[in-house]
């Protein structure tokens, strides 16, 4: 299932993001790729250790954690602390798919990967997020503030930047549901349950479908 969640970053956390970037220091994306994904990597990111960093970090896992789409929607048990990547003109991220376990202690599943955009997609040129799928490839330039999350299986590449520089912040999550087709089934299930509840209340309808949709989840997770 790939979901994209707008306005994630509300315009203060997303100002405050913006502002610390500008005072960061970026290194070479390299350093943070696989043995094959950095031959295809051209890009640059925050260094990990910056107070800059750890700020930027701190802002966006909170956003992150307060948003009740990206909660009902990748049921995350554990994340990676987000990257913040930099593309100038002439940079790129060639096709890849993303390590399946993550962490110096090789700790963390990647079910699902996330983008999340933080600058005007109008002010650099290029820099599409591309995914390959059975269909063709699939390009998502979002505005500003919002995310994108895609199964961590999907192959996927960032199409070079020609023009200006494309900001975003990237991360992986370990689900309490590994397959993607279950998380999407309780996603829709718990988003009719709740439009359900909006129109009738607890009713006997919503009372059924939110057995099914705990019992499904119960039987589905992995804690």
């Amino acid at each position: 299932m790939i979901l994209t969640i707008p306005d994630l970053l509300n315009k203060s956390d997303l100002e405050k993001i913006q502002g610390l970037l500008e005072q960061g220091t970026f290194k070479d994306g390299k350093l943070t790729a696989g043995w094959h994904a950095r031959l295809v990597k051209n890009n640059q990111q925050l260094s990990g250790r910056d107070t800059i960093a750890q700020q930027a970090k701190a802002v966006l896992t909170r956003a992150l954690q307060q948003n009740a789409q990206f909660g009902l929607a990748l049921q995350p048990r554990r994340m990676r602390p987000p990257l913040f990547s930099r593309y100038e003109a002439g940079m790129e991220y060639g096709f890849h798919v993303d390590d399946a376990i993550m962490g110096a202690d090789r700790g963390l599943r990647t079910d699902i990967s996330f983008t999340v955009f933080l600058n005007d997609p109008a002010s650099y040129e290029g820099g599409e997020l591309v995914m390959e799928s059975s269909t063709g490839e699939q390009k998502f330039k979002l505005p500003a503030g919002s995310a994108i999350t895609y199964p961590s299986t999907t192959l996927h590449k960032v199409a070079p930047v020609t023009k200006g520089v494309r900001l975003v912040a990237v991360s992986w999550v370990q689900s309490l549901v590994r397959s993607a087709e279950q998380r999407e089934i309780l996603y829709d299930l718990d988003r009719v349950r709740r439009s359900l509840f909006d129109q009738e209340g607890k009713s006997r309808n919503f009372d059924l479908l939110s057995k099914n949709y705990a019992n499904l989840l119960r039987l589905w997770s992995e804690t």
